[in-house]
C-alpha cells in the first residue's frame, strides 16, 4: 500500500480507537449500573456473560453489515439510526435529566434477579454492538479501496479497520473502562461530545448515501472529495475540543459509580 493510503487508514483507526474508548466507557458504566444490585460473585458472572455477548454481537453485526454495506437503503437506515441515537442521548442528557434534577425527581429502579439482569445486559450489548459497528462503518466506508480483495461487500482493508476498532472497543470495555469512566466523570462534556461525533458520523454516512449512484442526490465523487473530508475532520475535531474545554472538571468520583 502507498504511504498516503496507510496514513489515511491509520488516522481513521486512531479516530475509531478514541471514539470506541469513550463509547465503551459509557457502555461499561451502563453495564456496571445494571448489575451493581447483585452480590459480588453474581455481578462478575453477569459482566462476564455481558462481555461474551458483546463479542458475539459485534462479530455478528460486522459480518452481516459487510454483505449489506453497498445497499443504499441500509446506508440510509444506518445514517438515520446514528442521528437518532445521538440526538436522543444528547436531548436526554441536557434537557430531560437536567429537568428531573431541578424538580428533585429521583427514579427508584426495581431490582431484578440474576438471569433477568443477564438478559437486560445482553439486550444492551446488542444495542452497543450496532451503535459501534455502524459508527465504524460510517467512518471507514469512504476510505479508498486497498485492492486487497473483499470480505462480503467490503474492501478487506476497510473490514480490517472496522474489525480492529471493534476489538479495541471490547478490550477497552474489559480492561481500561475505569480510566475512561473516570475521564467521563471529570469531563462530563466528553460524553455529549462522543454522541455529537456519532451524530456527525451519521451525517457522513448520509452524505455517502446521497452520493450513491442509485440516488445521485449529490455528485458521486463528493463523499470522497478532499473538500468534504477536510470539512468532516475539522468539525469532528471541533466537537471533541468543545467537549473537553467546555466541561466543568470534577474532582472525585463516587466508588459505587465506577465500572467493576
Amino acid at each position: 500500500m502507498e504511504l498516503s493510503l496507510l496514513l489515511e487508514y491509520g488516522w481513521v483507526l486512531l479516530l475509531l480507537i478514541a471514539l470506541e474508548g469513550l463509547l465503551a466507557a459509557d457502555n461499561a458504566l451502563v453495564l456496571a449500573i445494571m448489575v451493581k444490585h447483585l452480590p459480588e460473585e453474581q455481578r462478575k458472572k453477569a459482566l462476564f456473560y455481558g462481555l461474551a455477548g458483546a463479542f458475539i454481537f459485534r462479530f455478528g453485526s460486522l459480518f452481516a453489515i459487510s454483505f449489506l454495506v453497498d445497499v443504499w437503503q441500509v446506508q440510509a437506515i444506518g445514517a438515520l439510526y446514528l442521528l437518532f441515537i445521538a440526538i436522543n442521548h444528547i436531548f436526554r442528557k441536557t434537557l430531560v435529566k437536567k429537568g428531573e434534577e431541578e424538580a428533585g425527581i429521583k427514579k427508584d429502579k426495581k431490582k431484578t434477579g440474576f438471569w433477568m439482569t443477564v438478559f437486560k445486559v445482553e439486550l444492551a450489548d446488542i444495542a452497543f454492538a450496532v451503535d459501534s459497528i455502524l459508527a465504524a462503518v460510517a467512518l471507514a466506508v469512504a476510505l479508498p479501496d486497498t485492492g486487497l480483495g473483499h470480505i462480503g461487500g467490503l474492501d478487506s482493508g476497510k473490514f480490517l479497520v472496522i474489525f480492529a476498532g471493534g476489538m479495541i472497543g471490547l478490550i477497552i470495555m474489559r480492561f481500561a473502562a475505569n480510566f475512561f469512566v473516570d475521564l467521563l466523570h471529570k469531563r462530563p462534556g466528553l460524553e455529549i461530545a462522543a454522541f455529537g461525533i456519532v451524530g456527525w458520523v451519521g451525517v457522513k454516512l448520509a452524505v455517502y448515501t446521497m452520493s450513491h449512484p442509485a440516488l445521485a442526490i449529490l455528485p458521486e465523487g463528493f463523499a470522497k472529495s478532499p473538500e468534504w473530508k477536510i470539512t468532516f475532520y475539522v468539525v469532528l475535531i471541533l466537537i471533541a475540543l468543545g467537549g473537553w474545554f467546555l466541561s466543568k472538571e470534577k474532582k472525585e468520583m463516587p466508588m459505587e459509580e465506577k465500572a467493576s
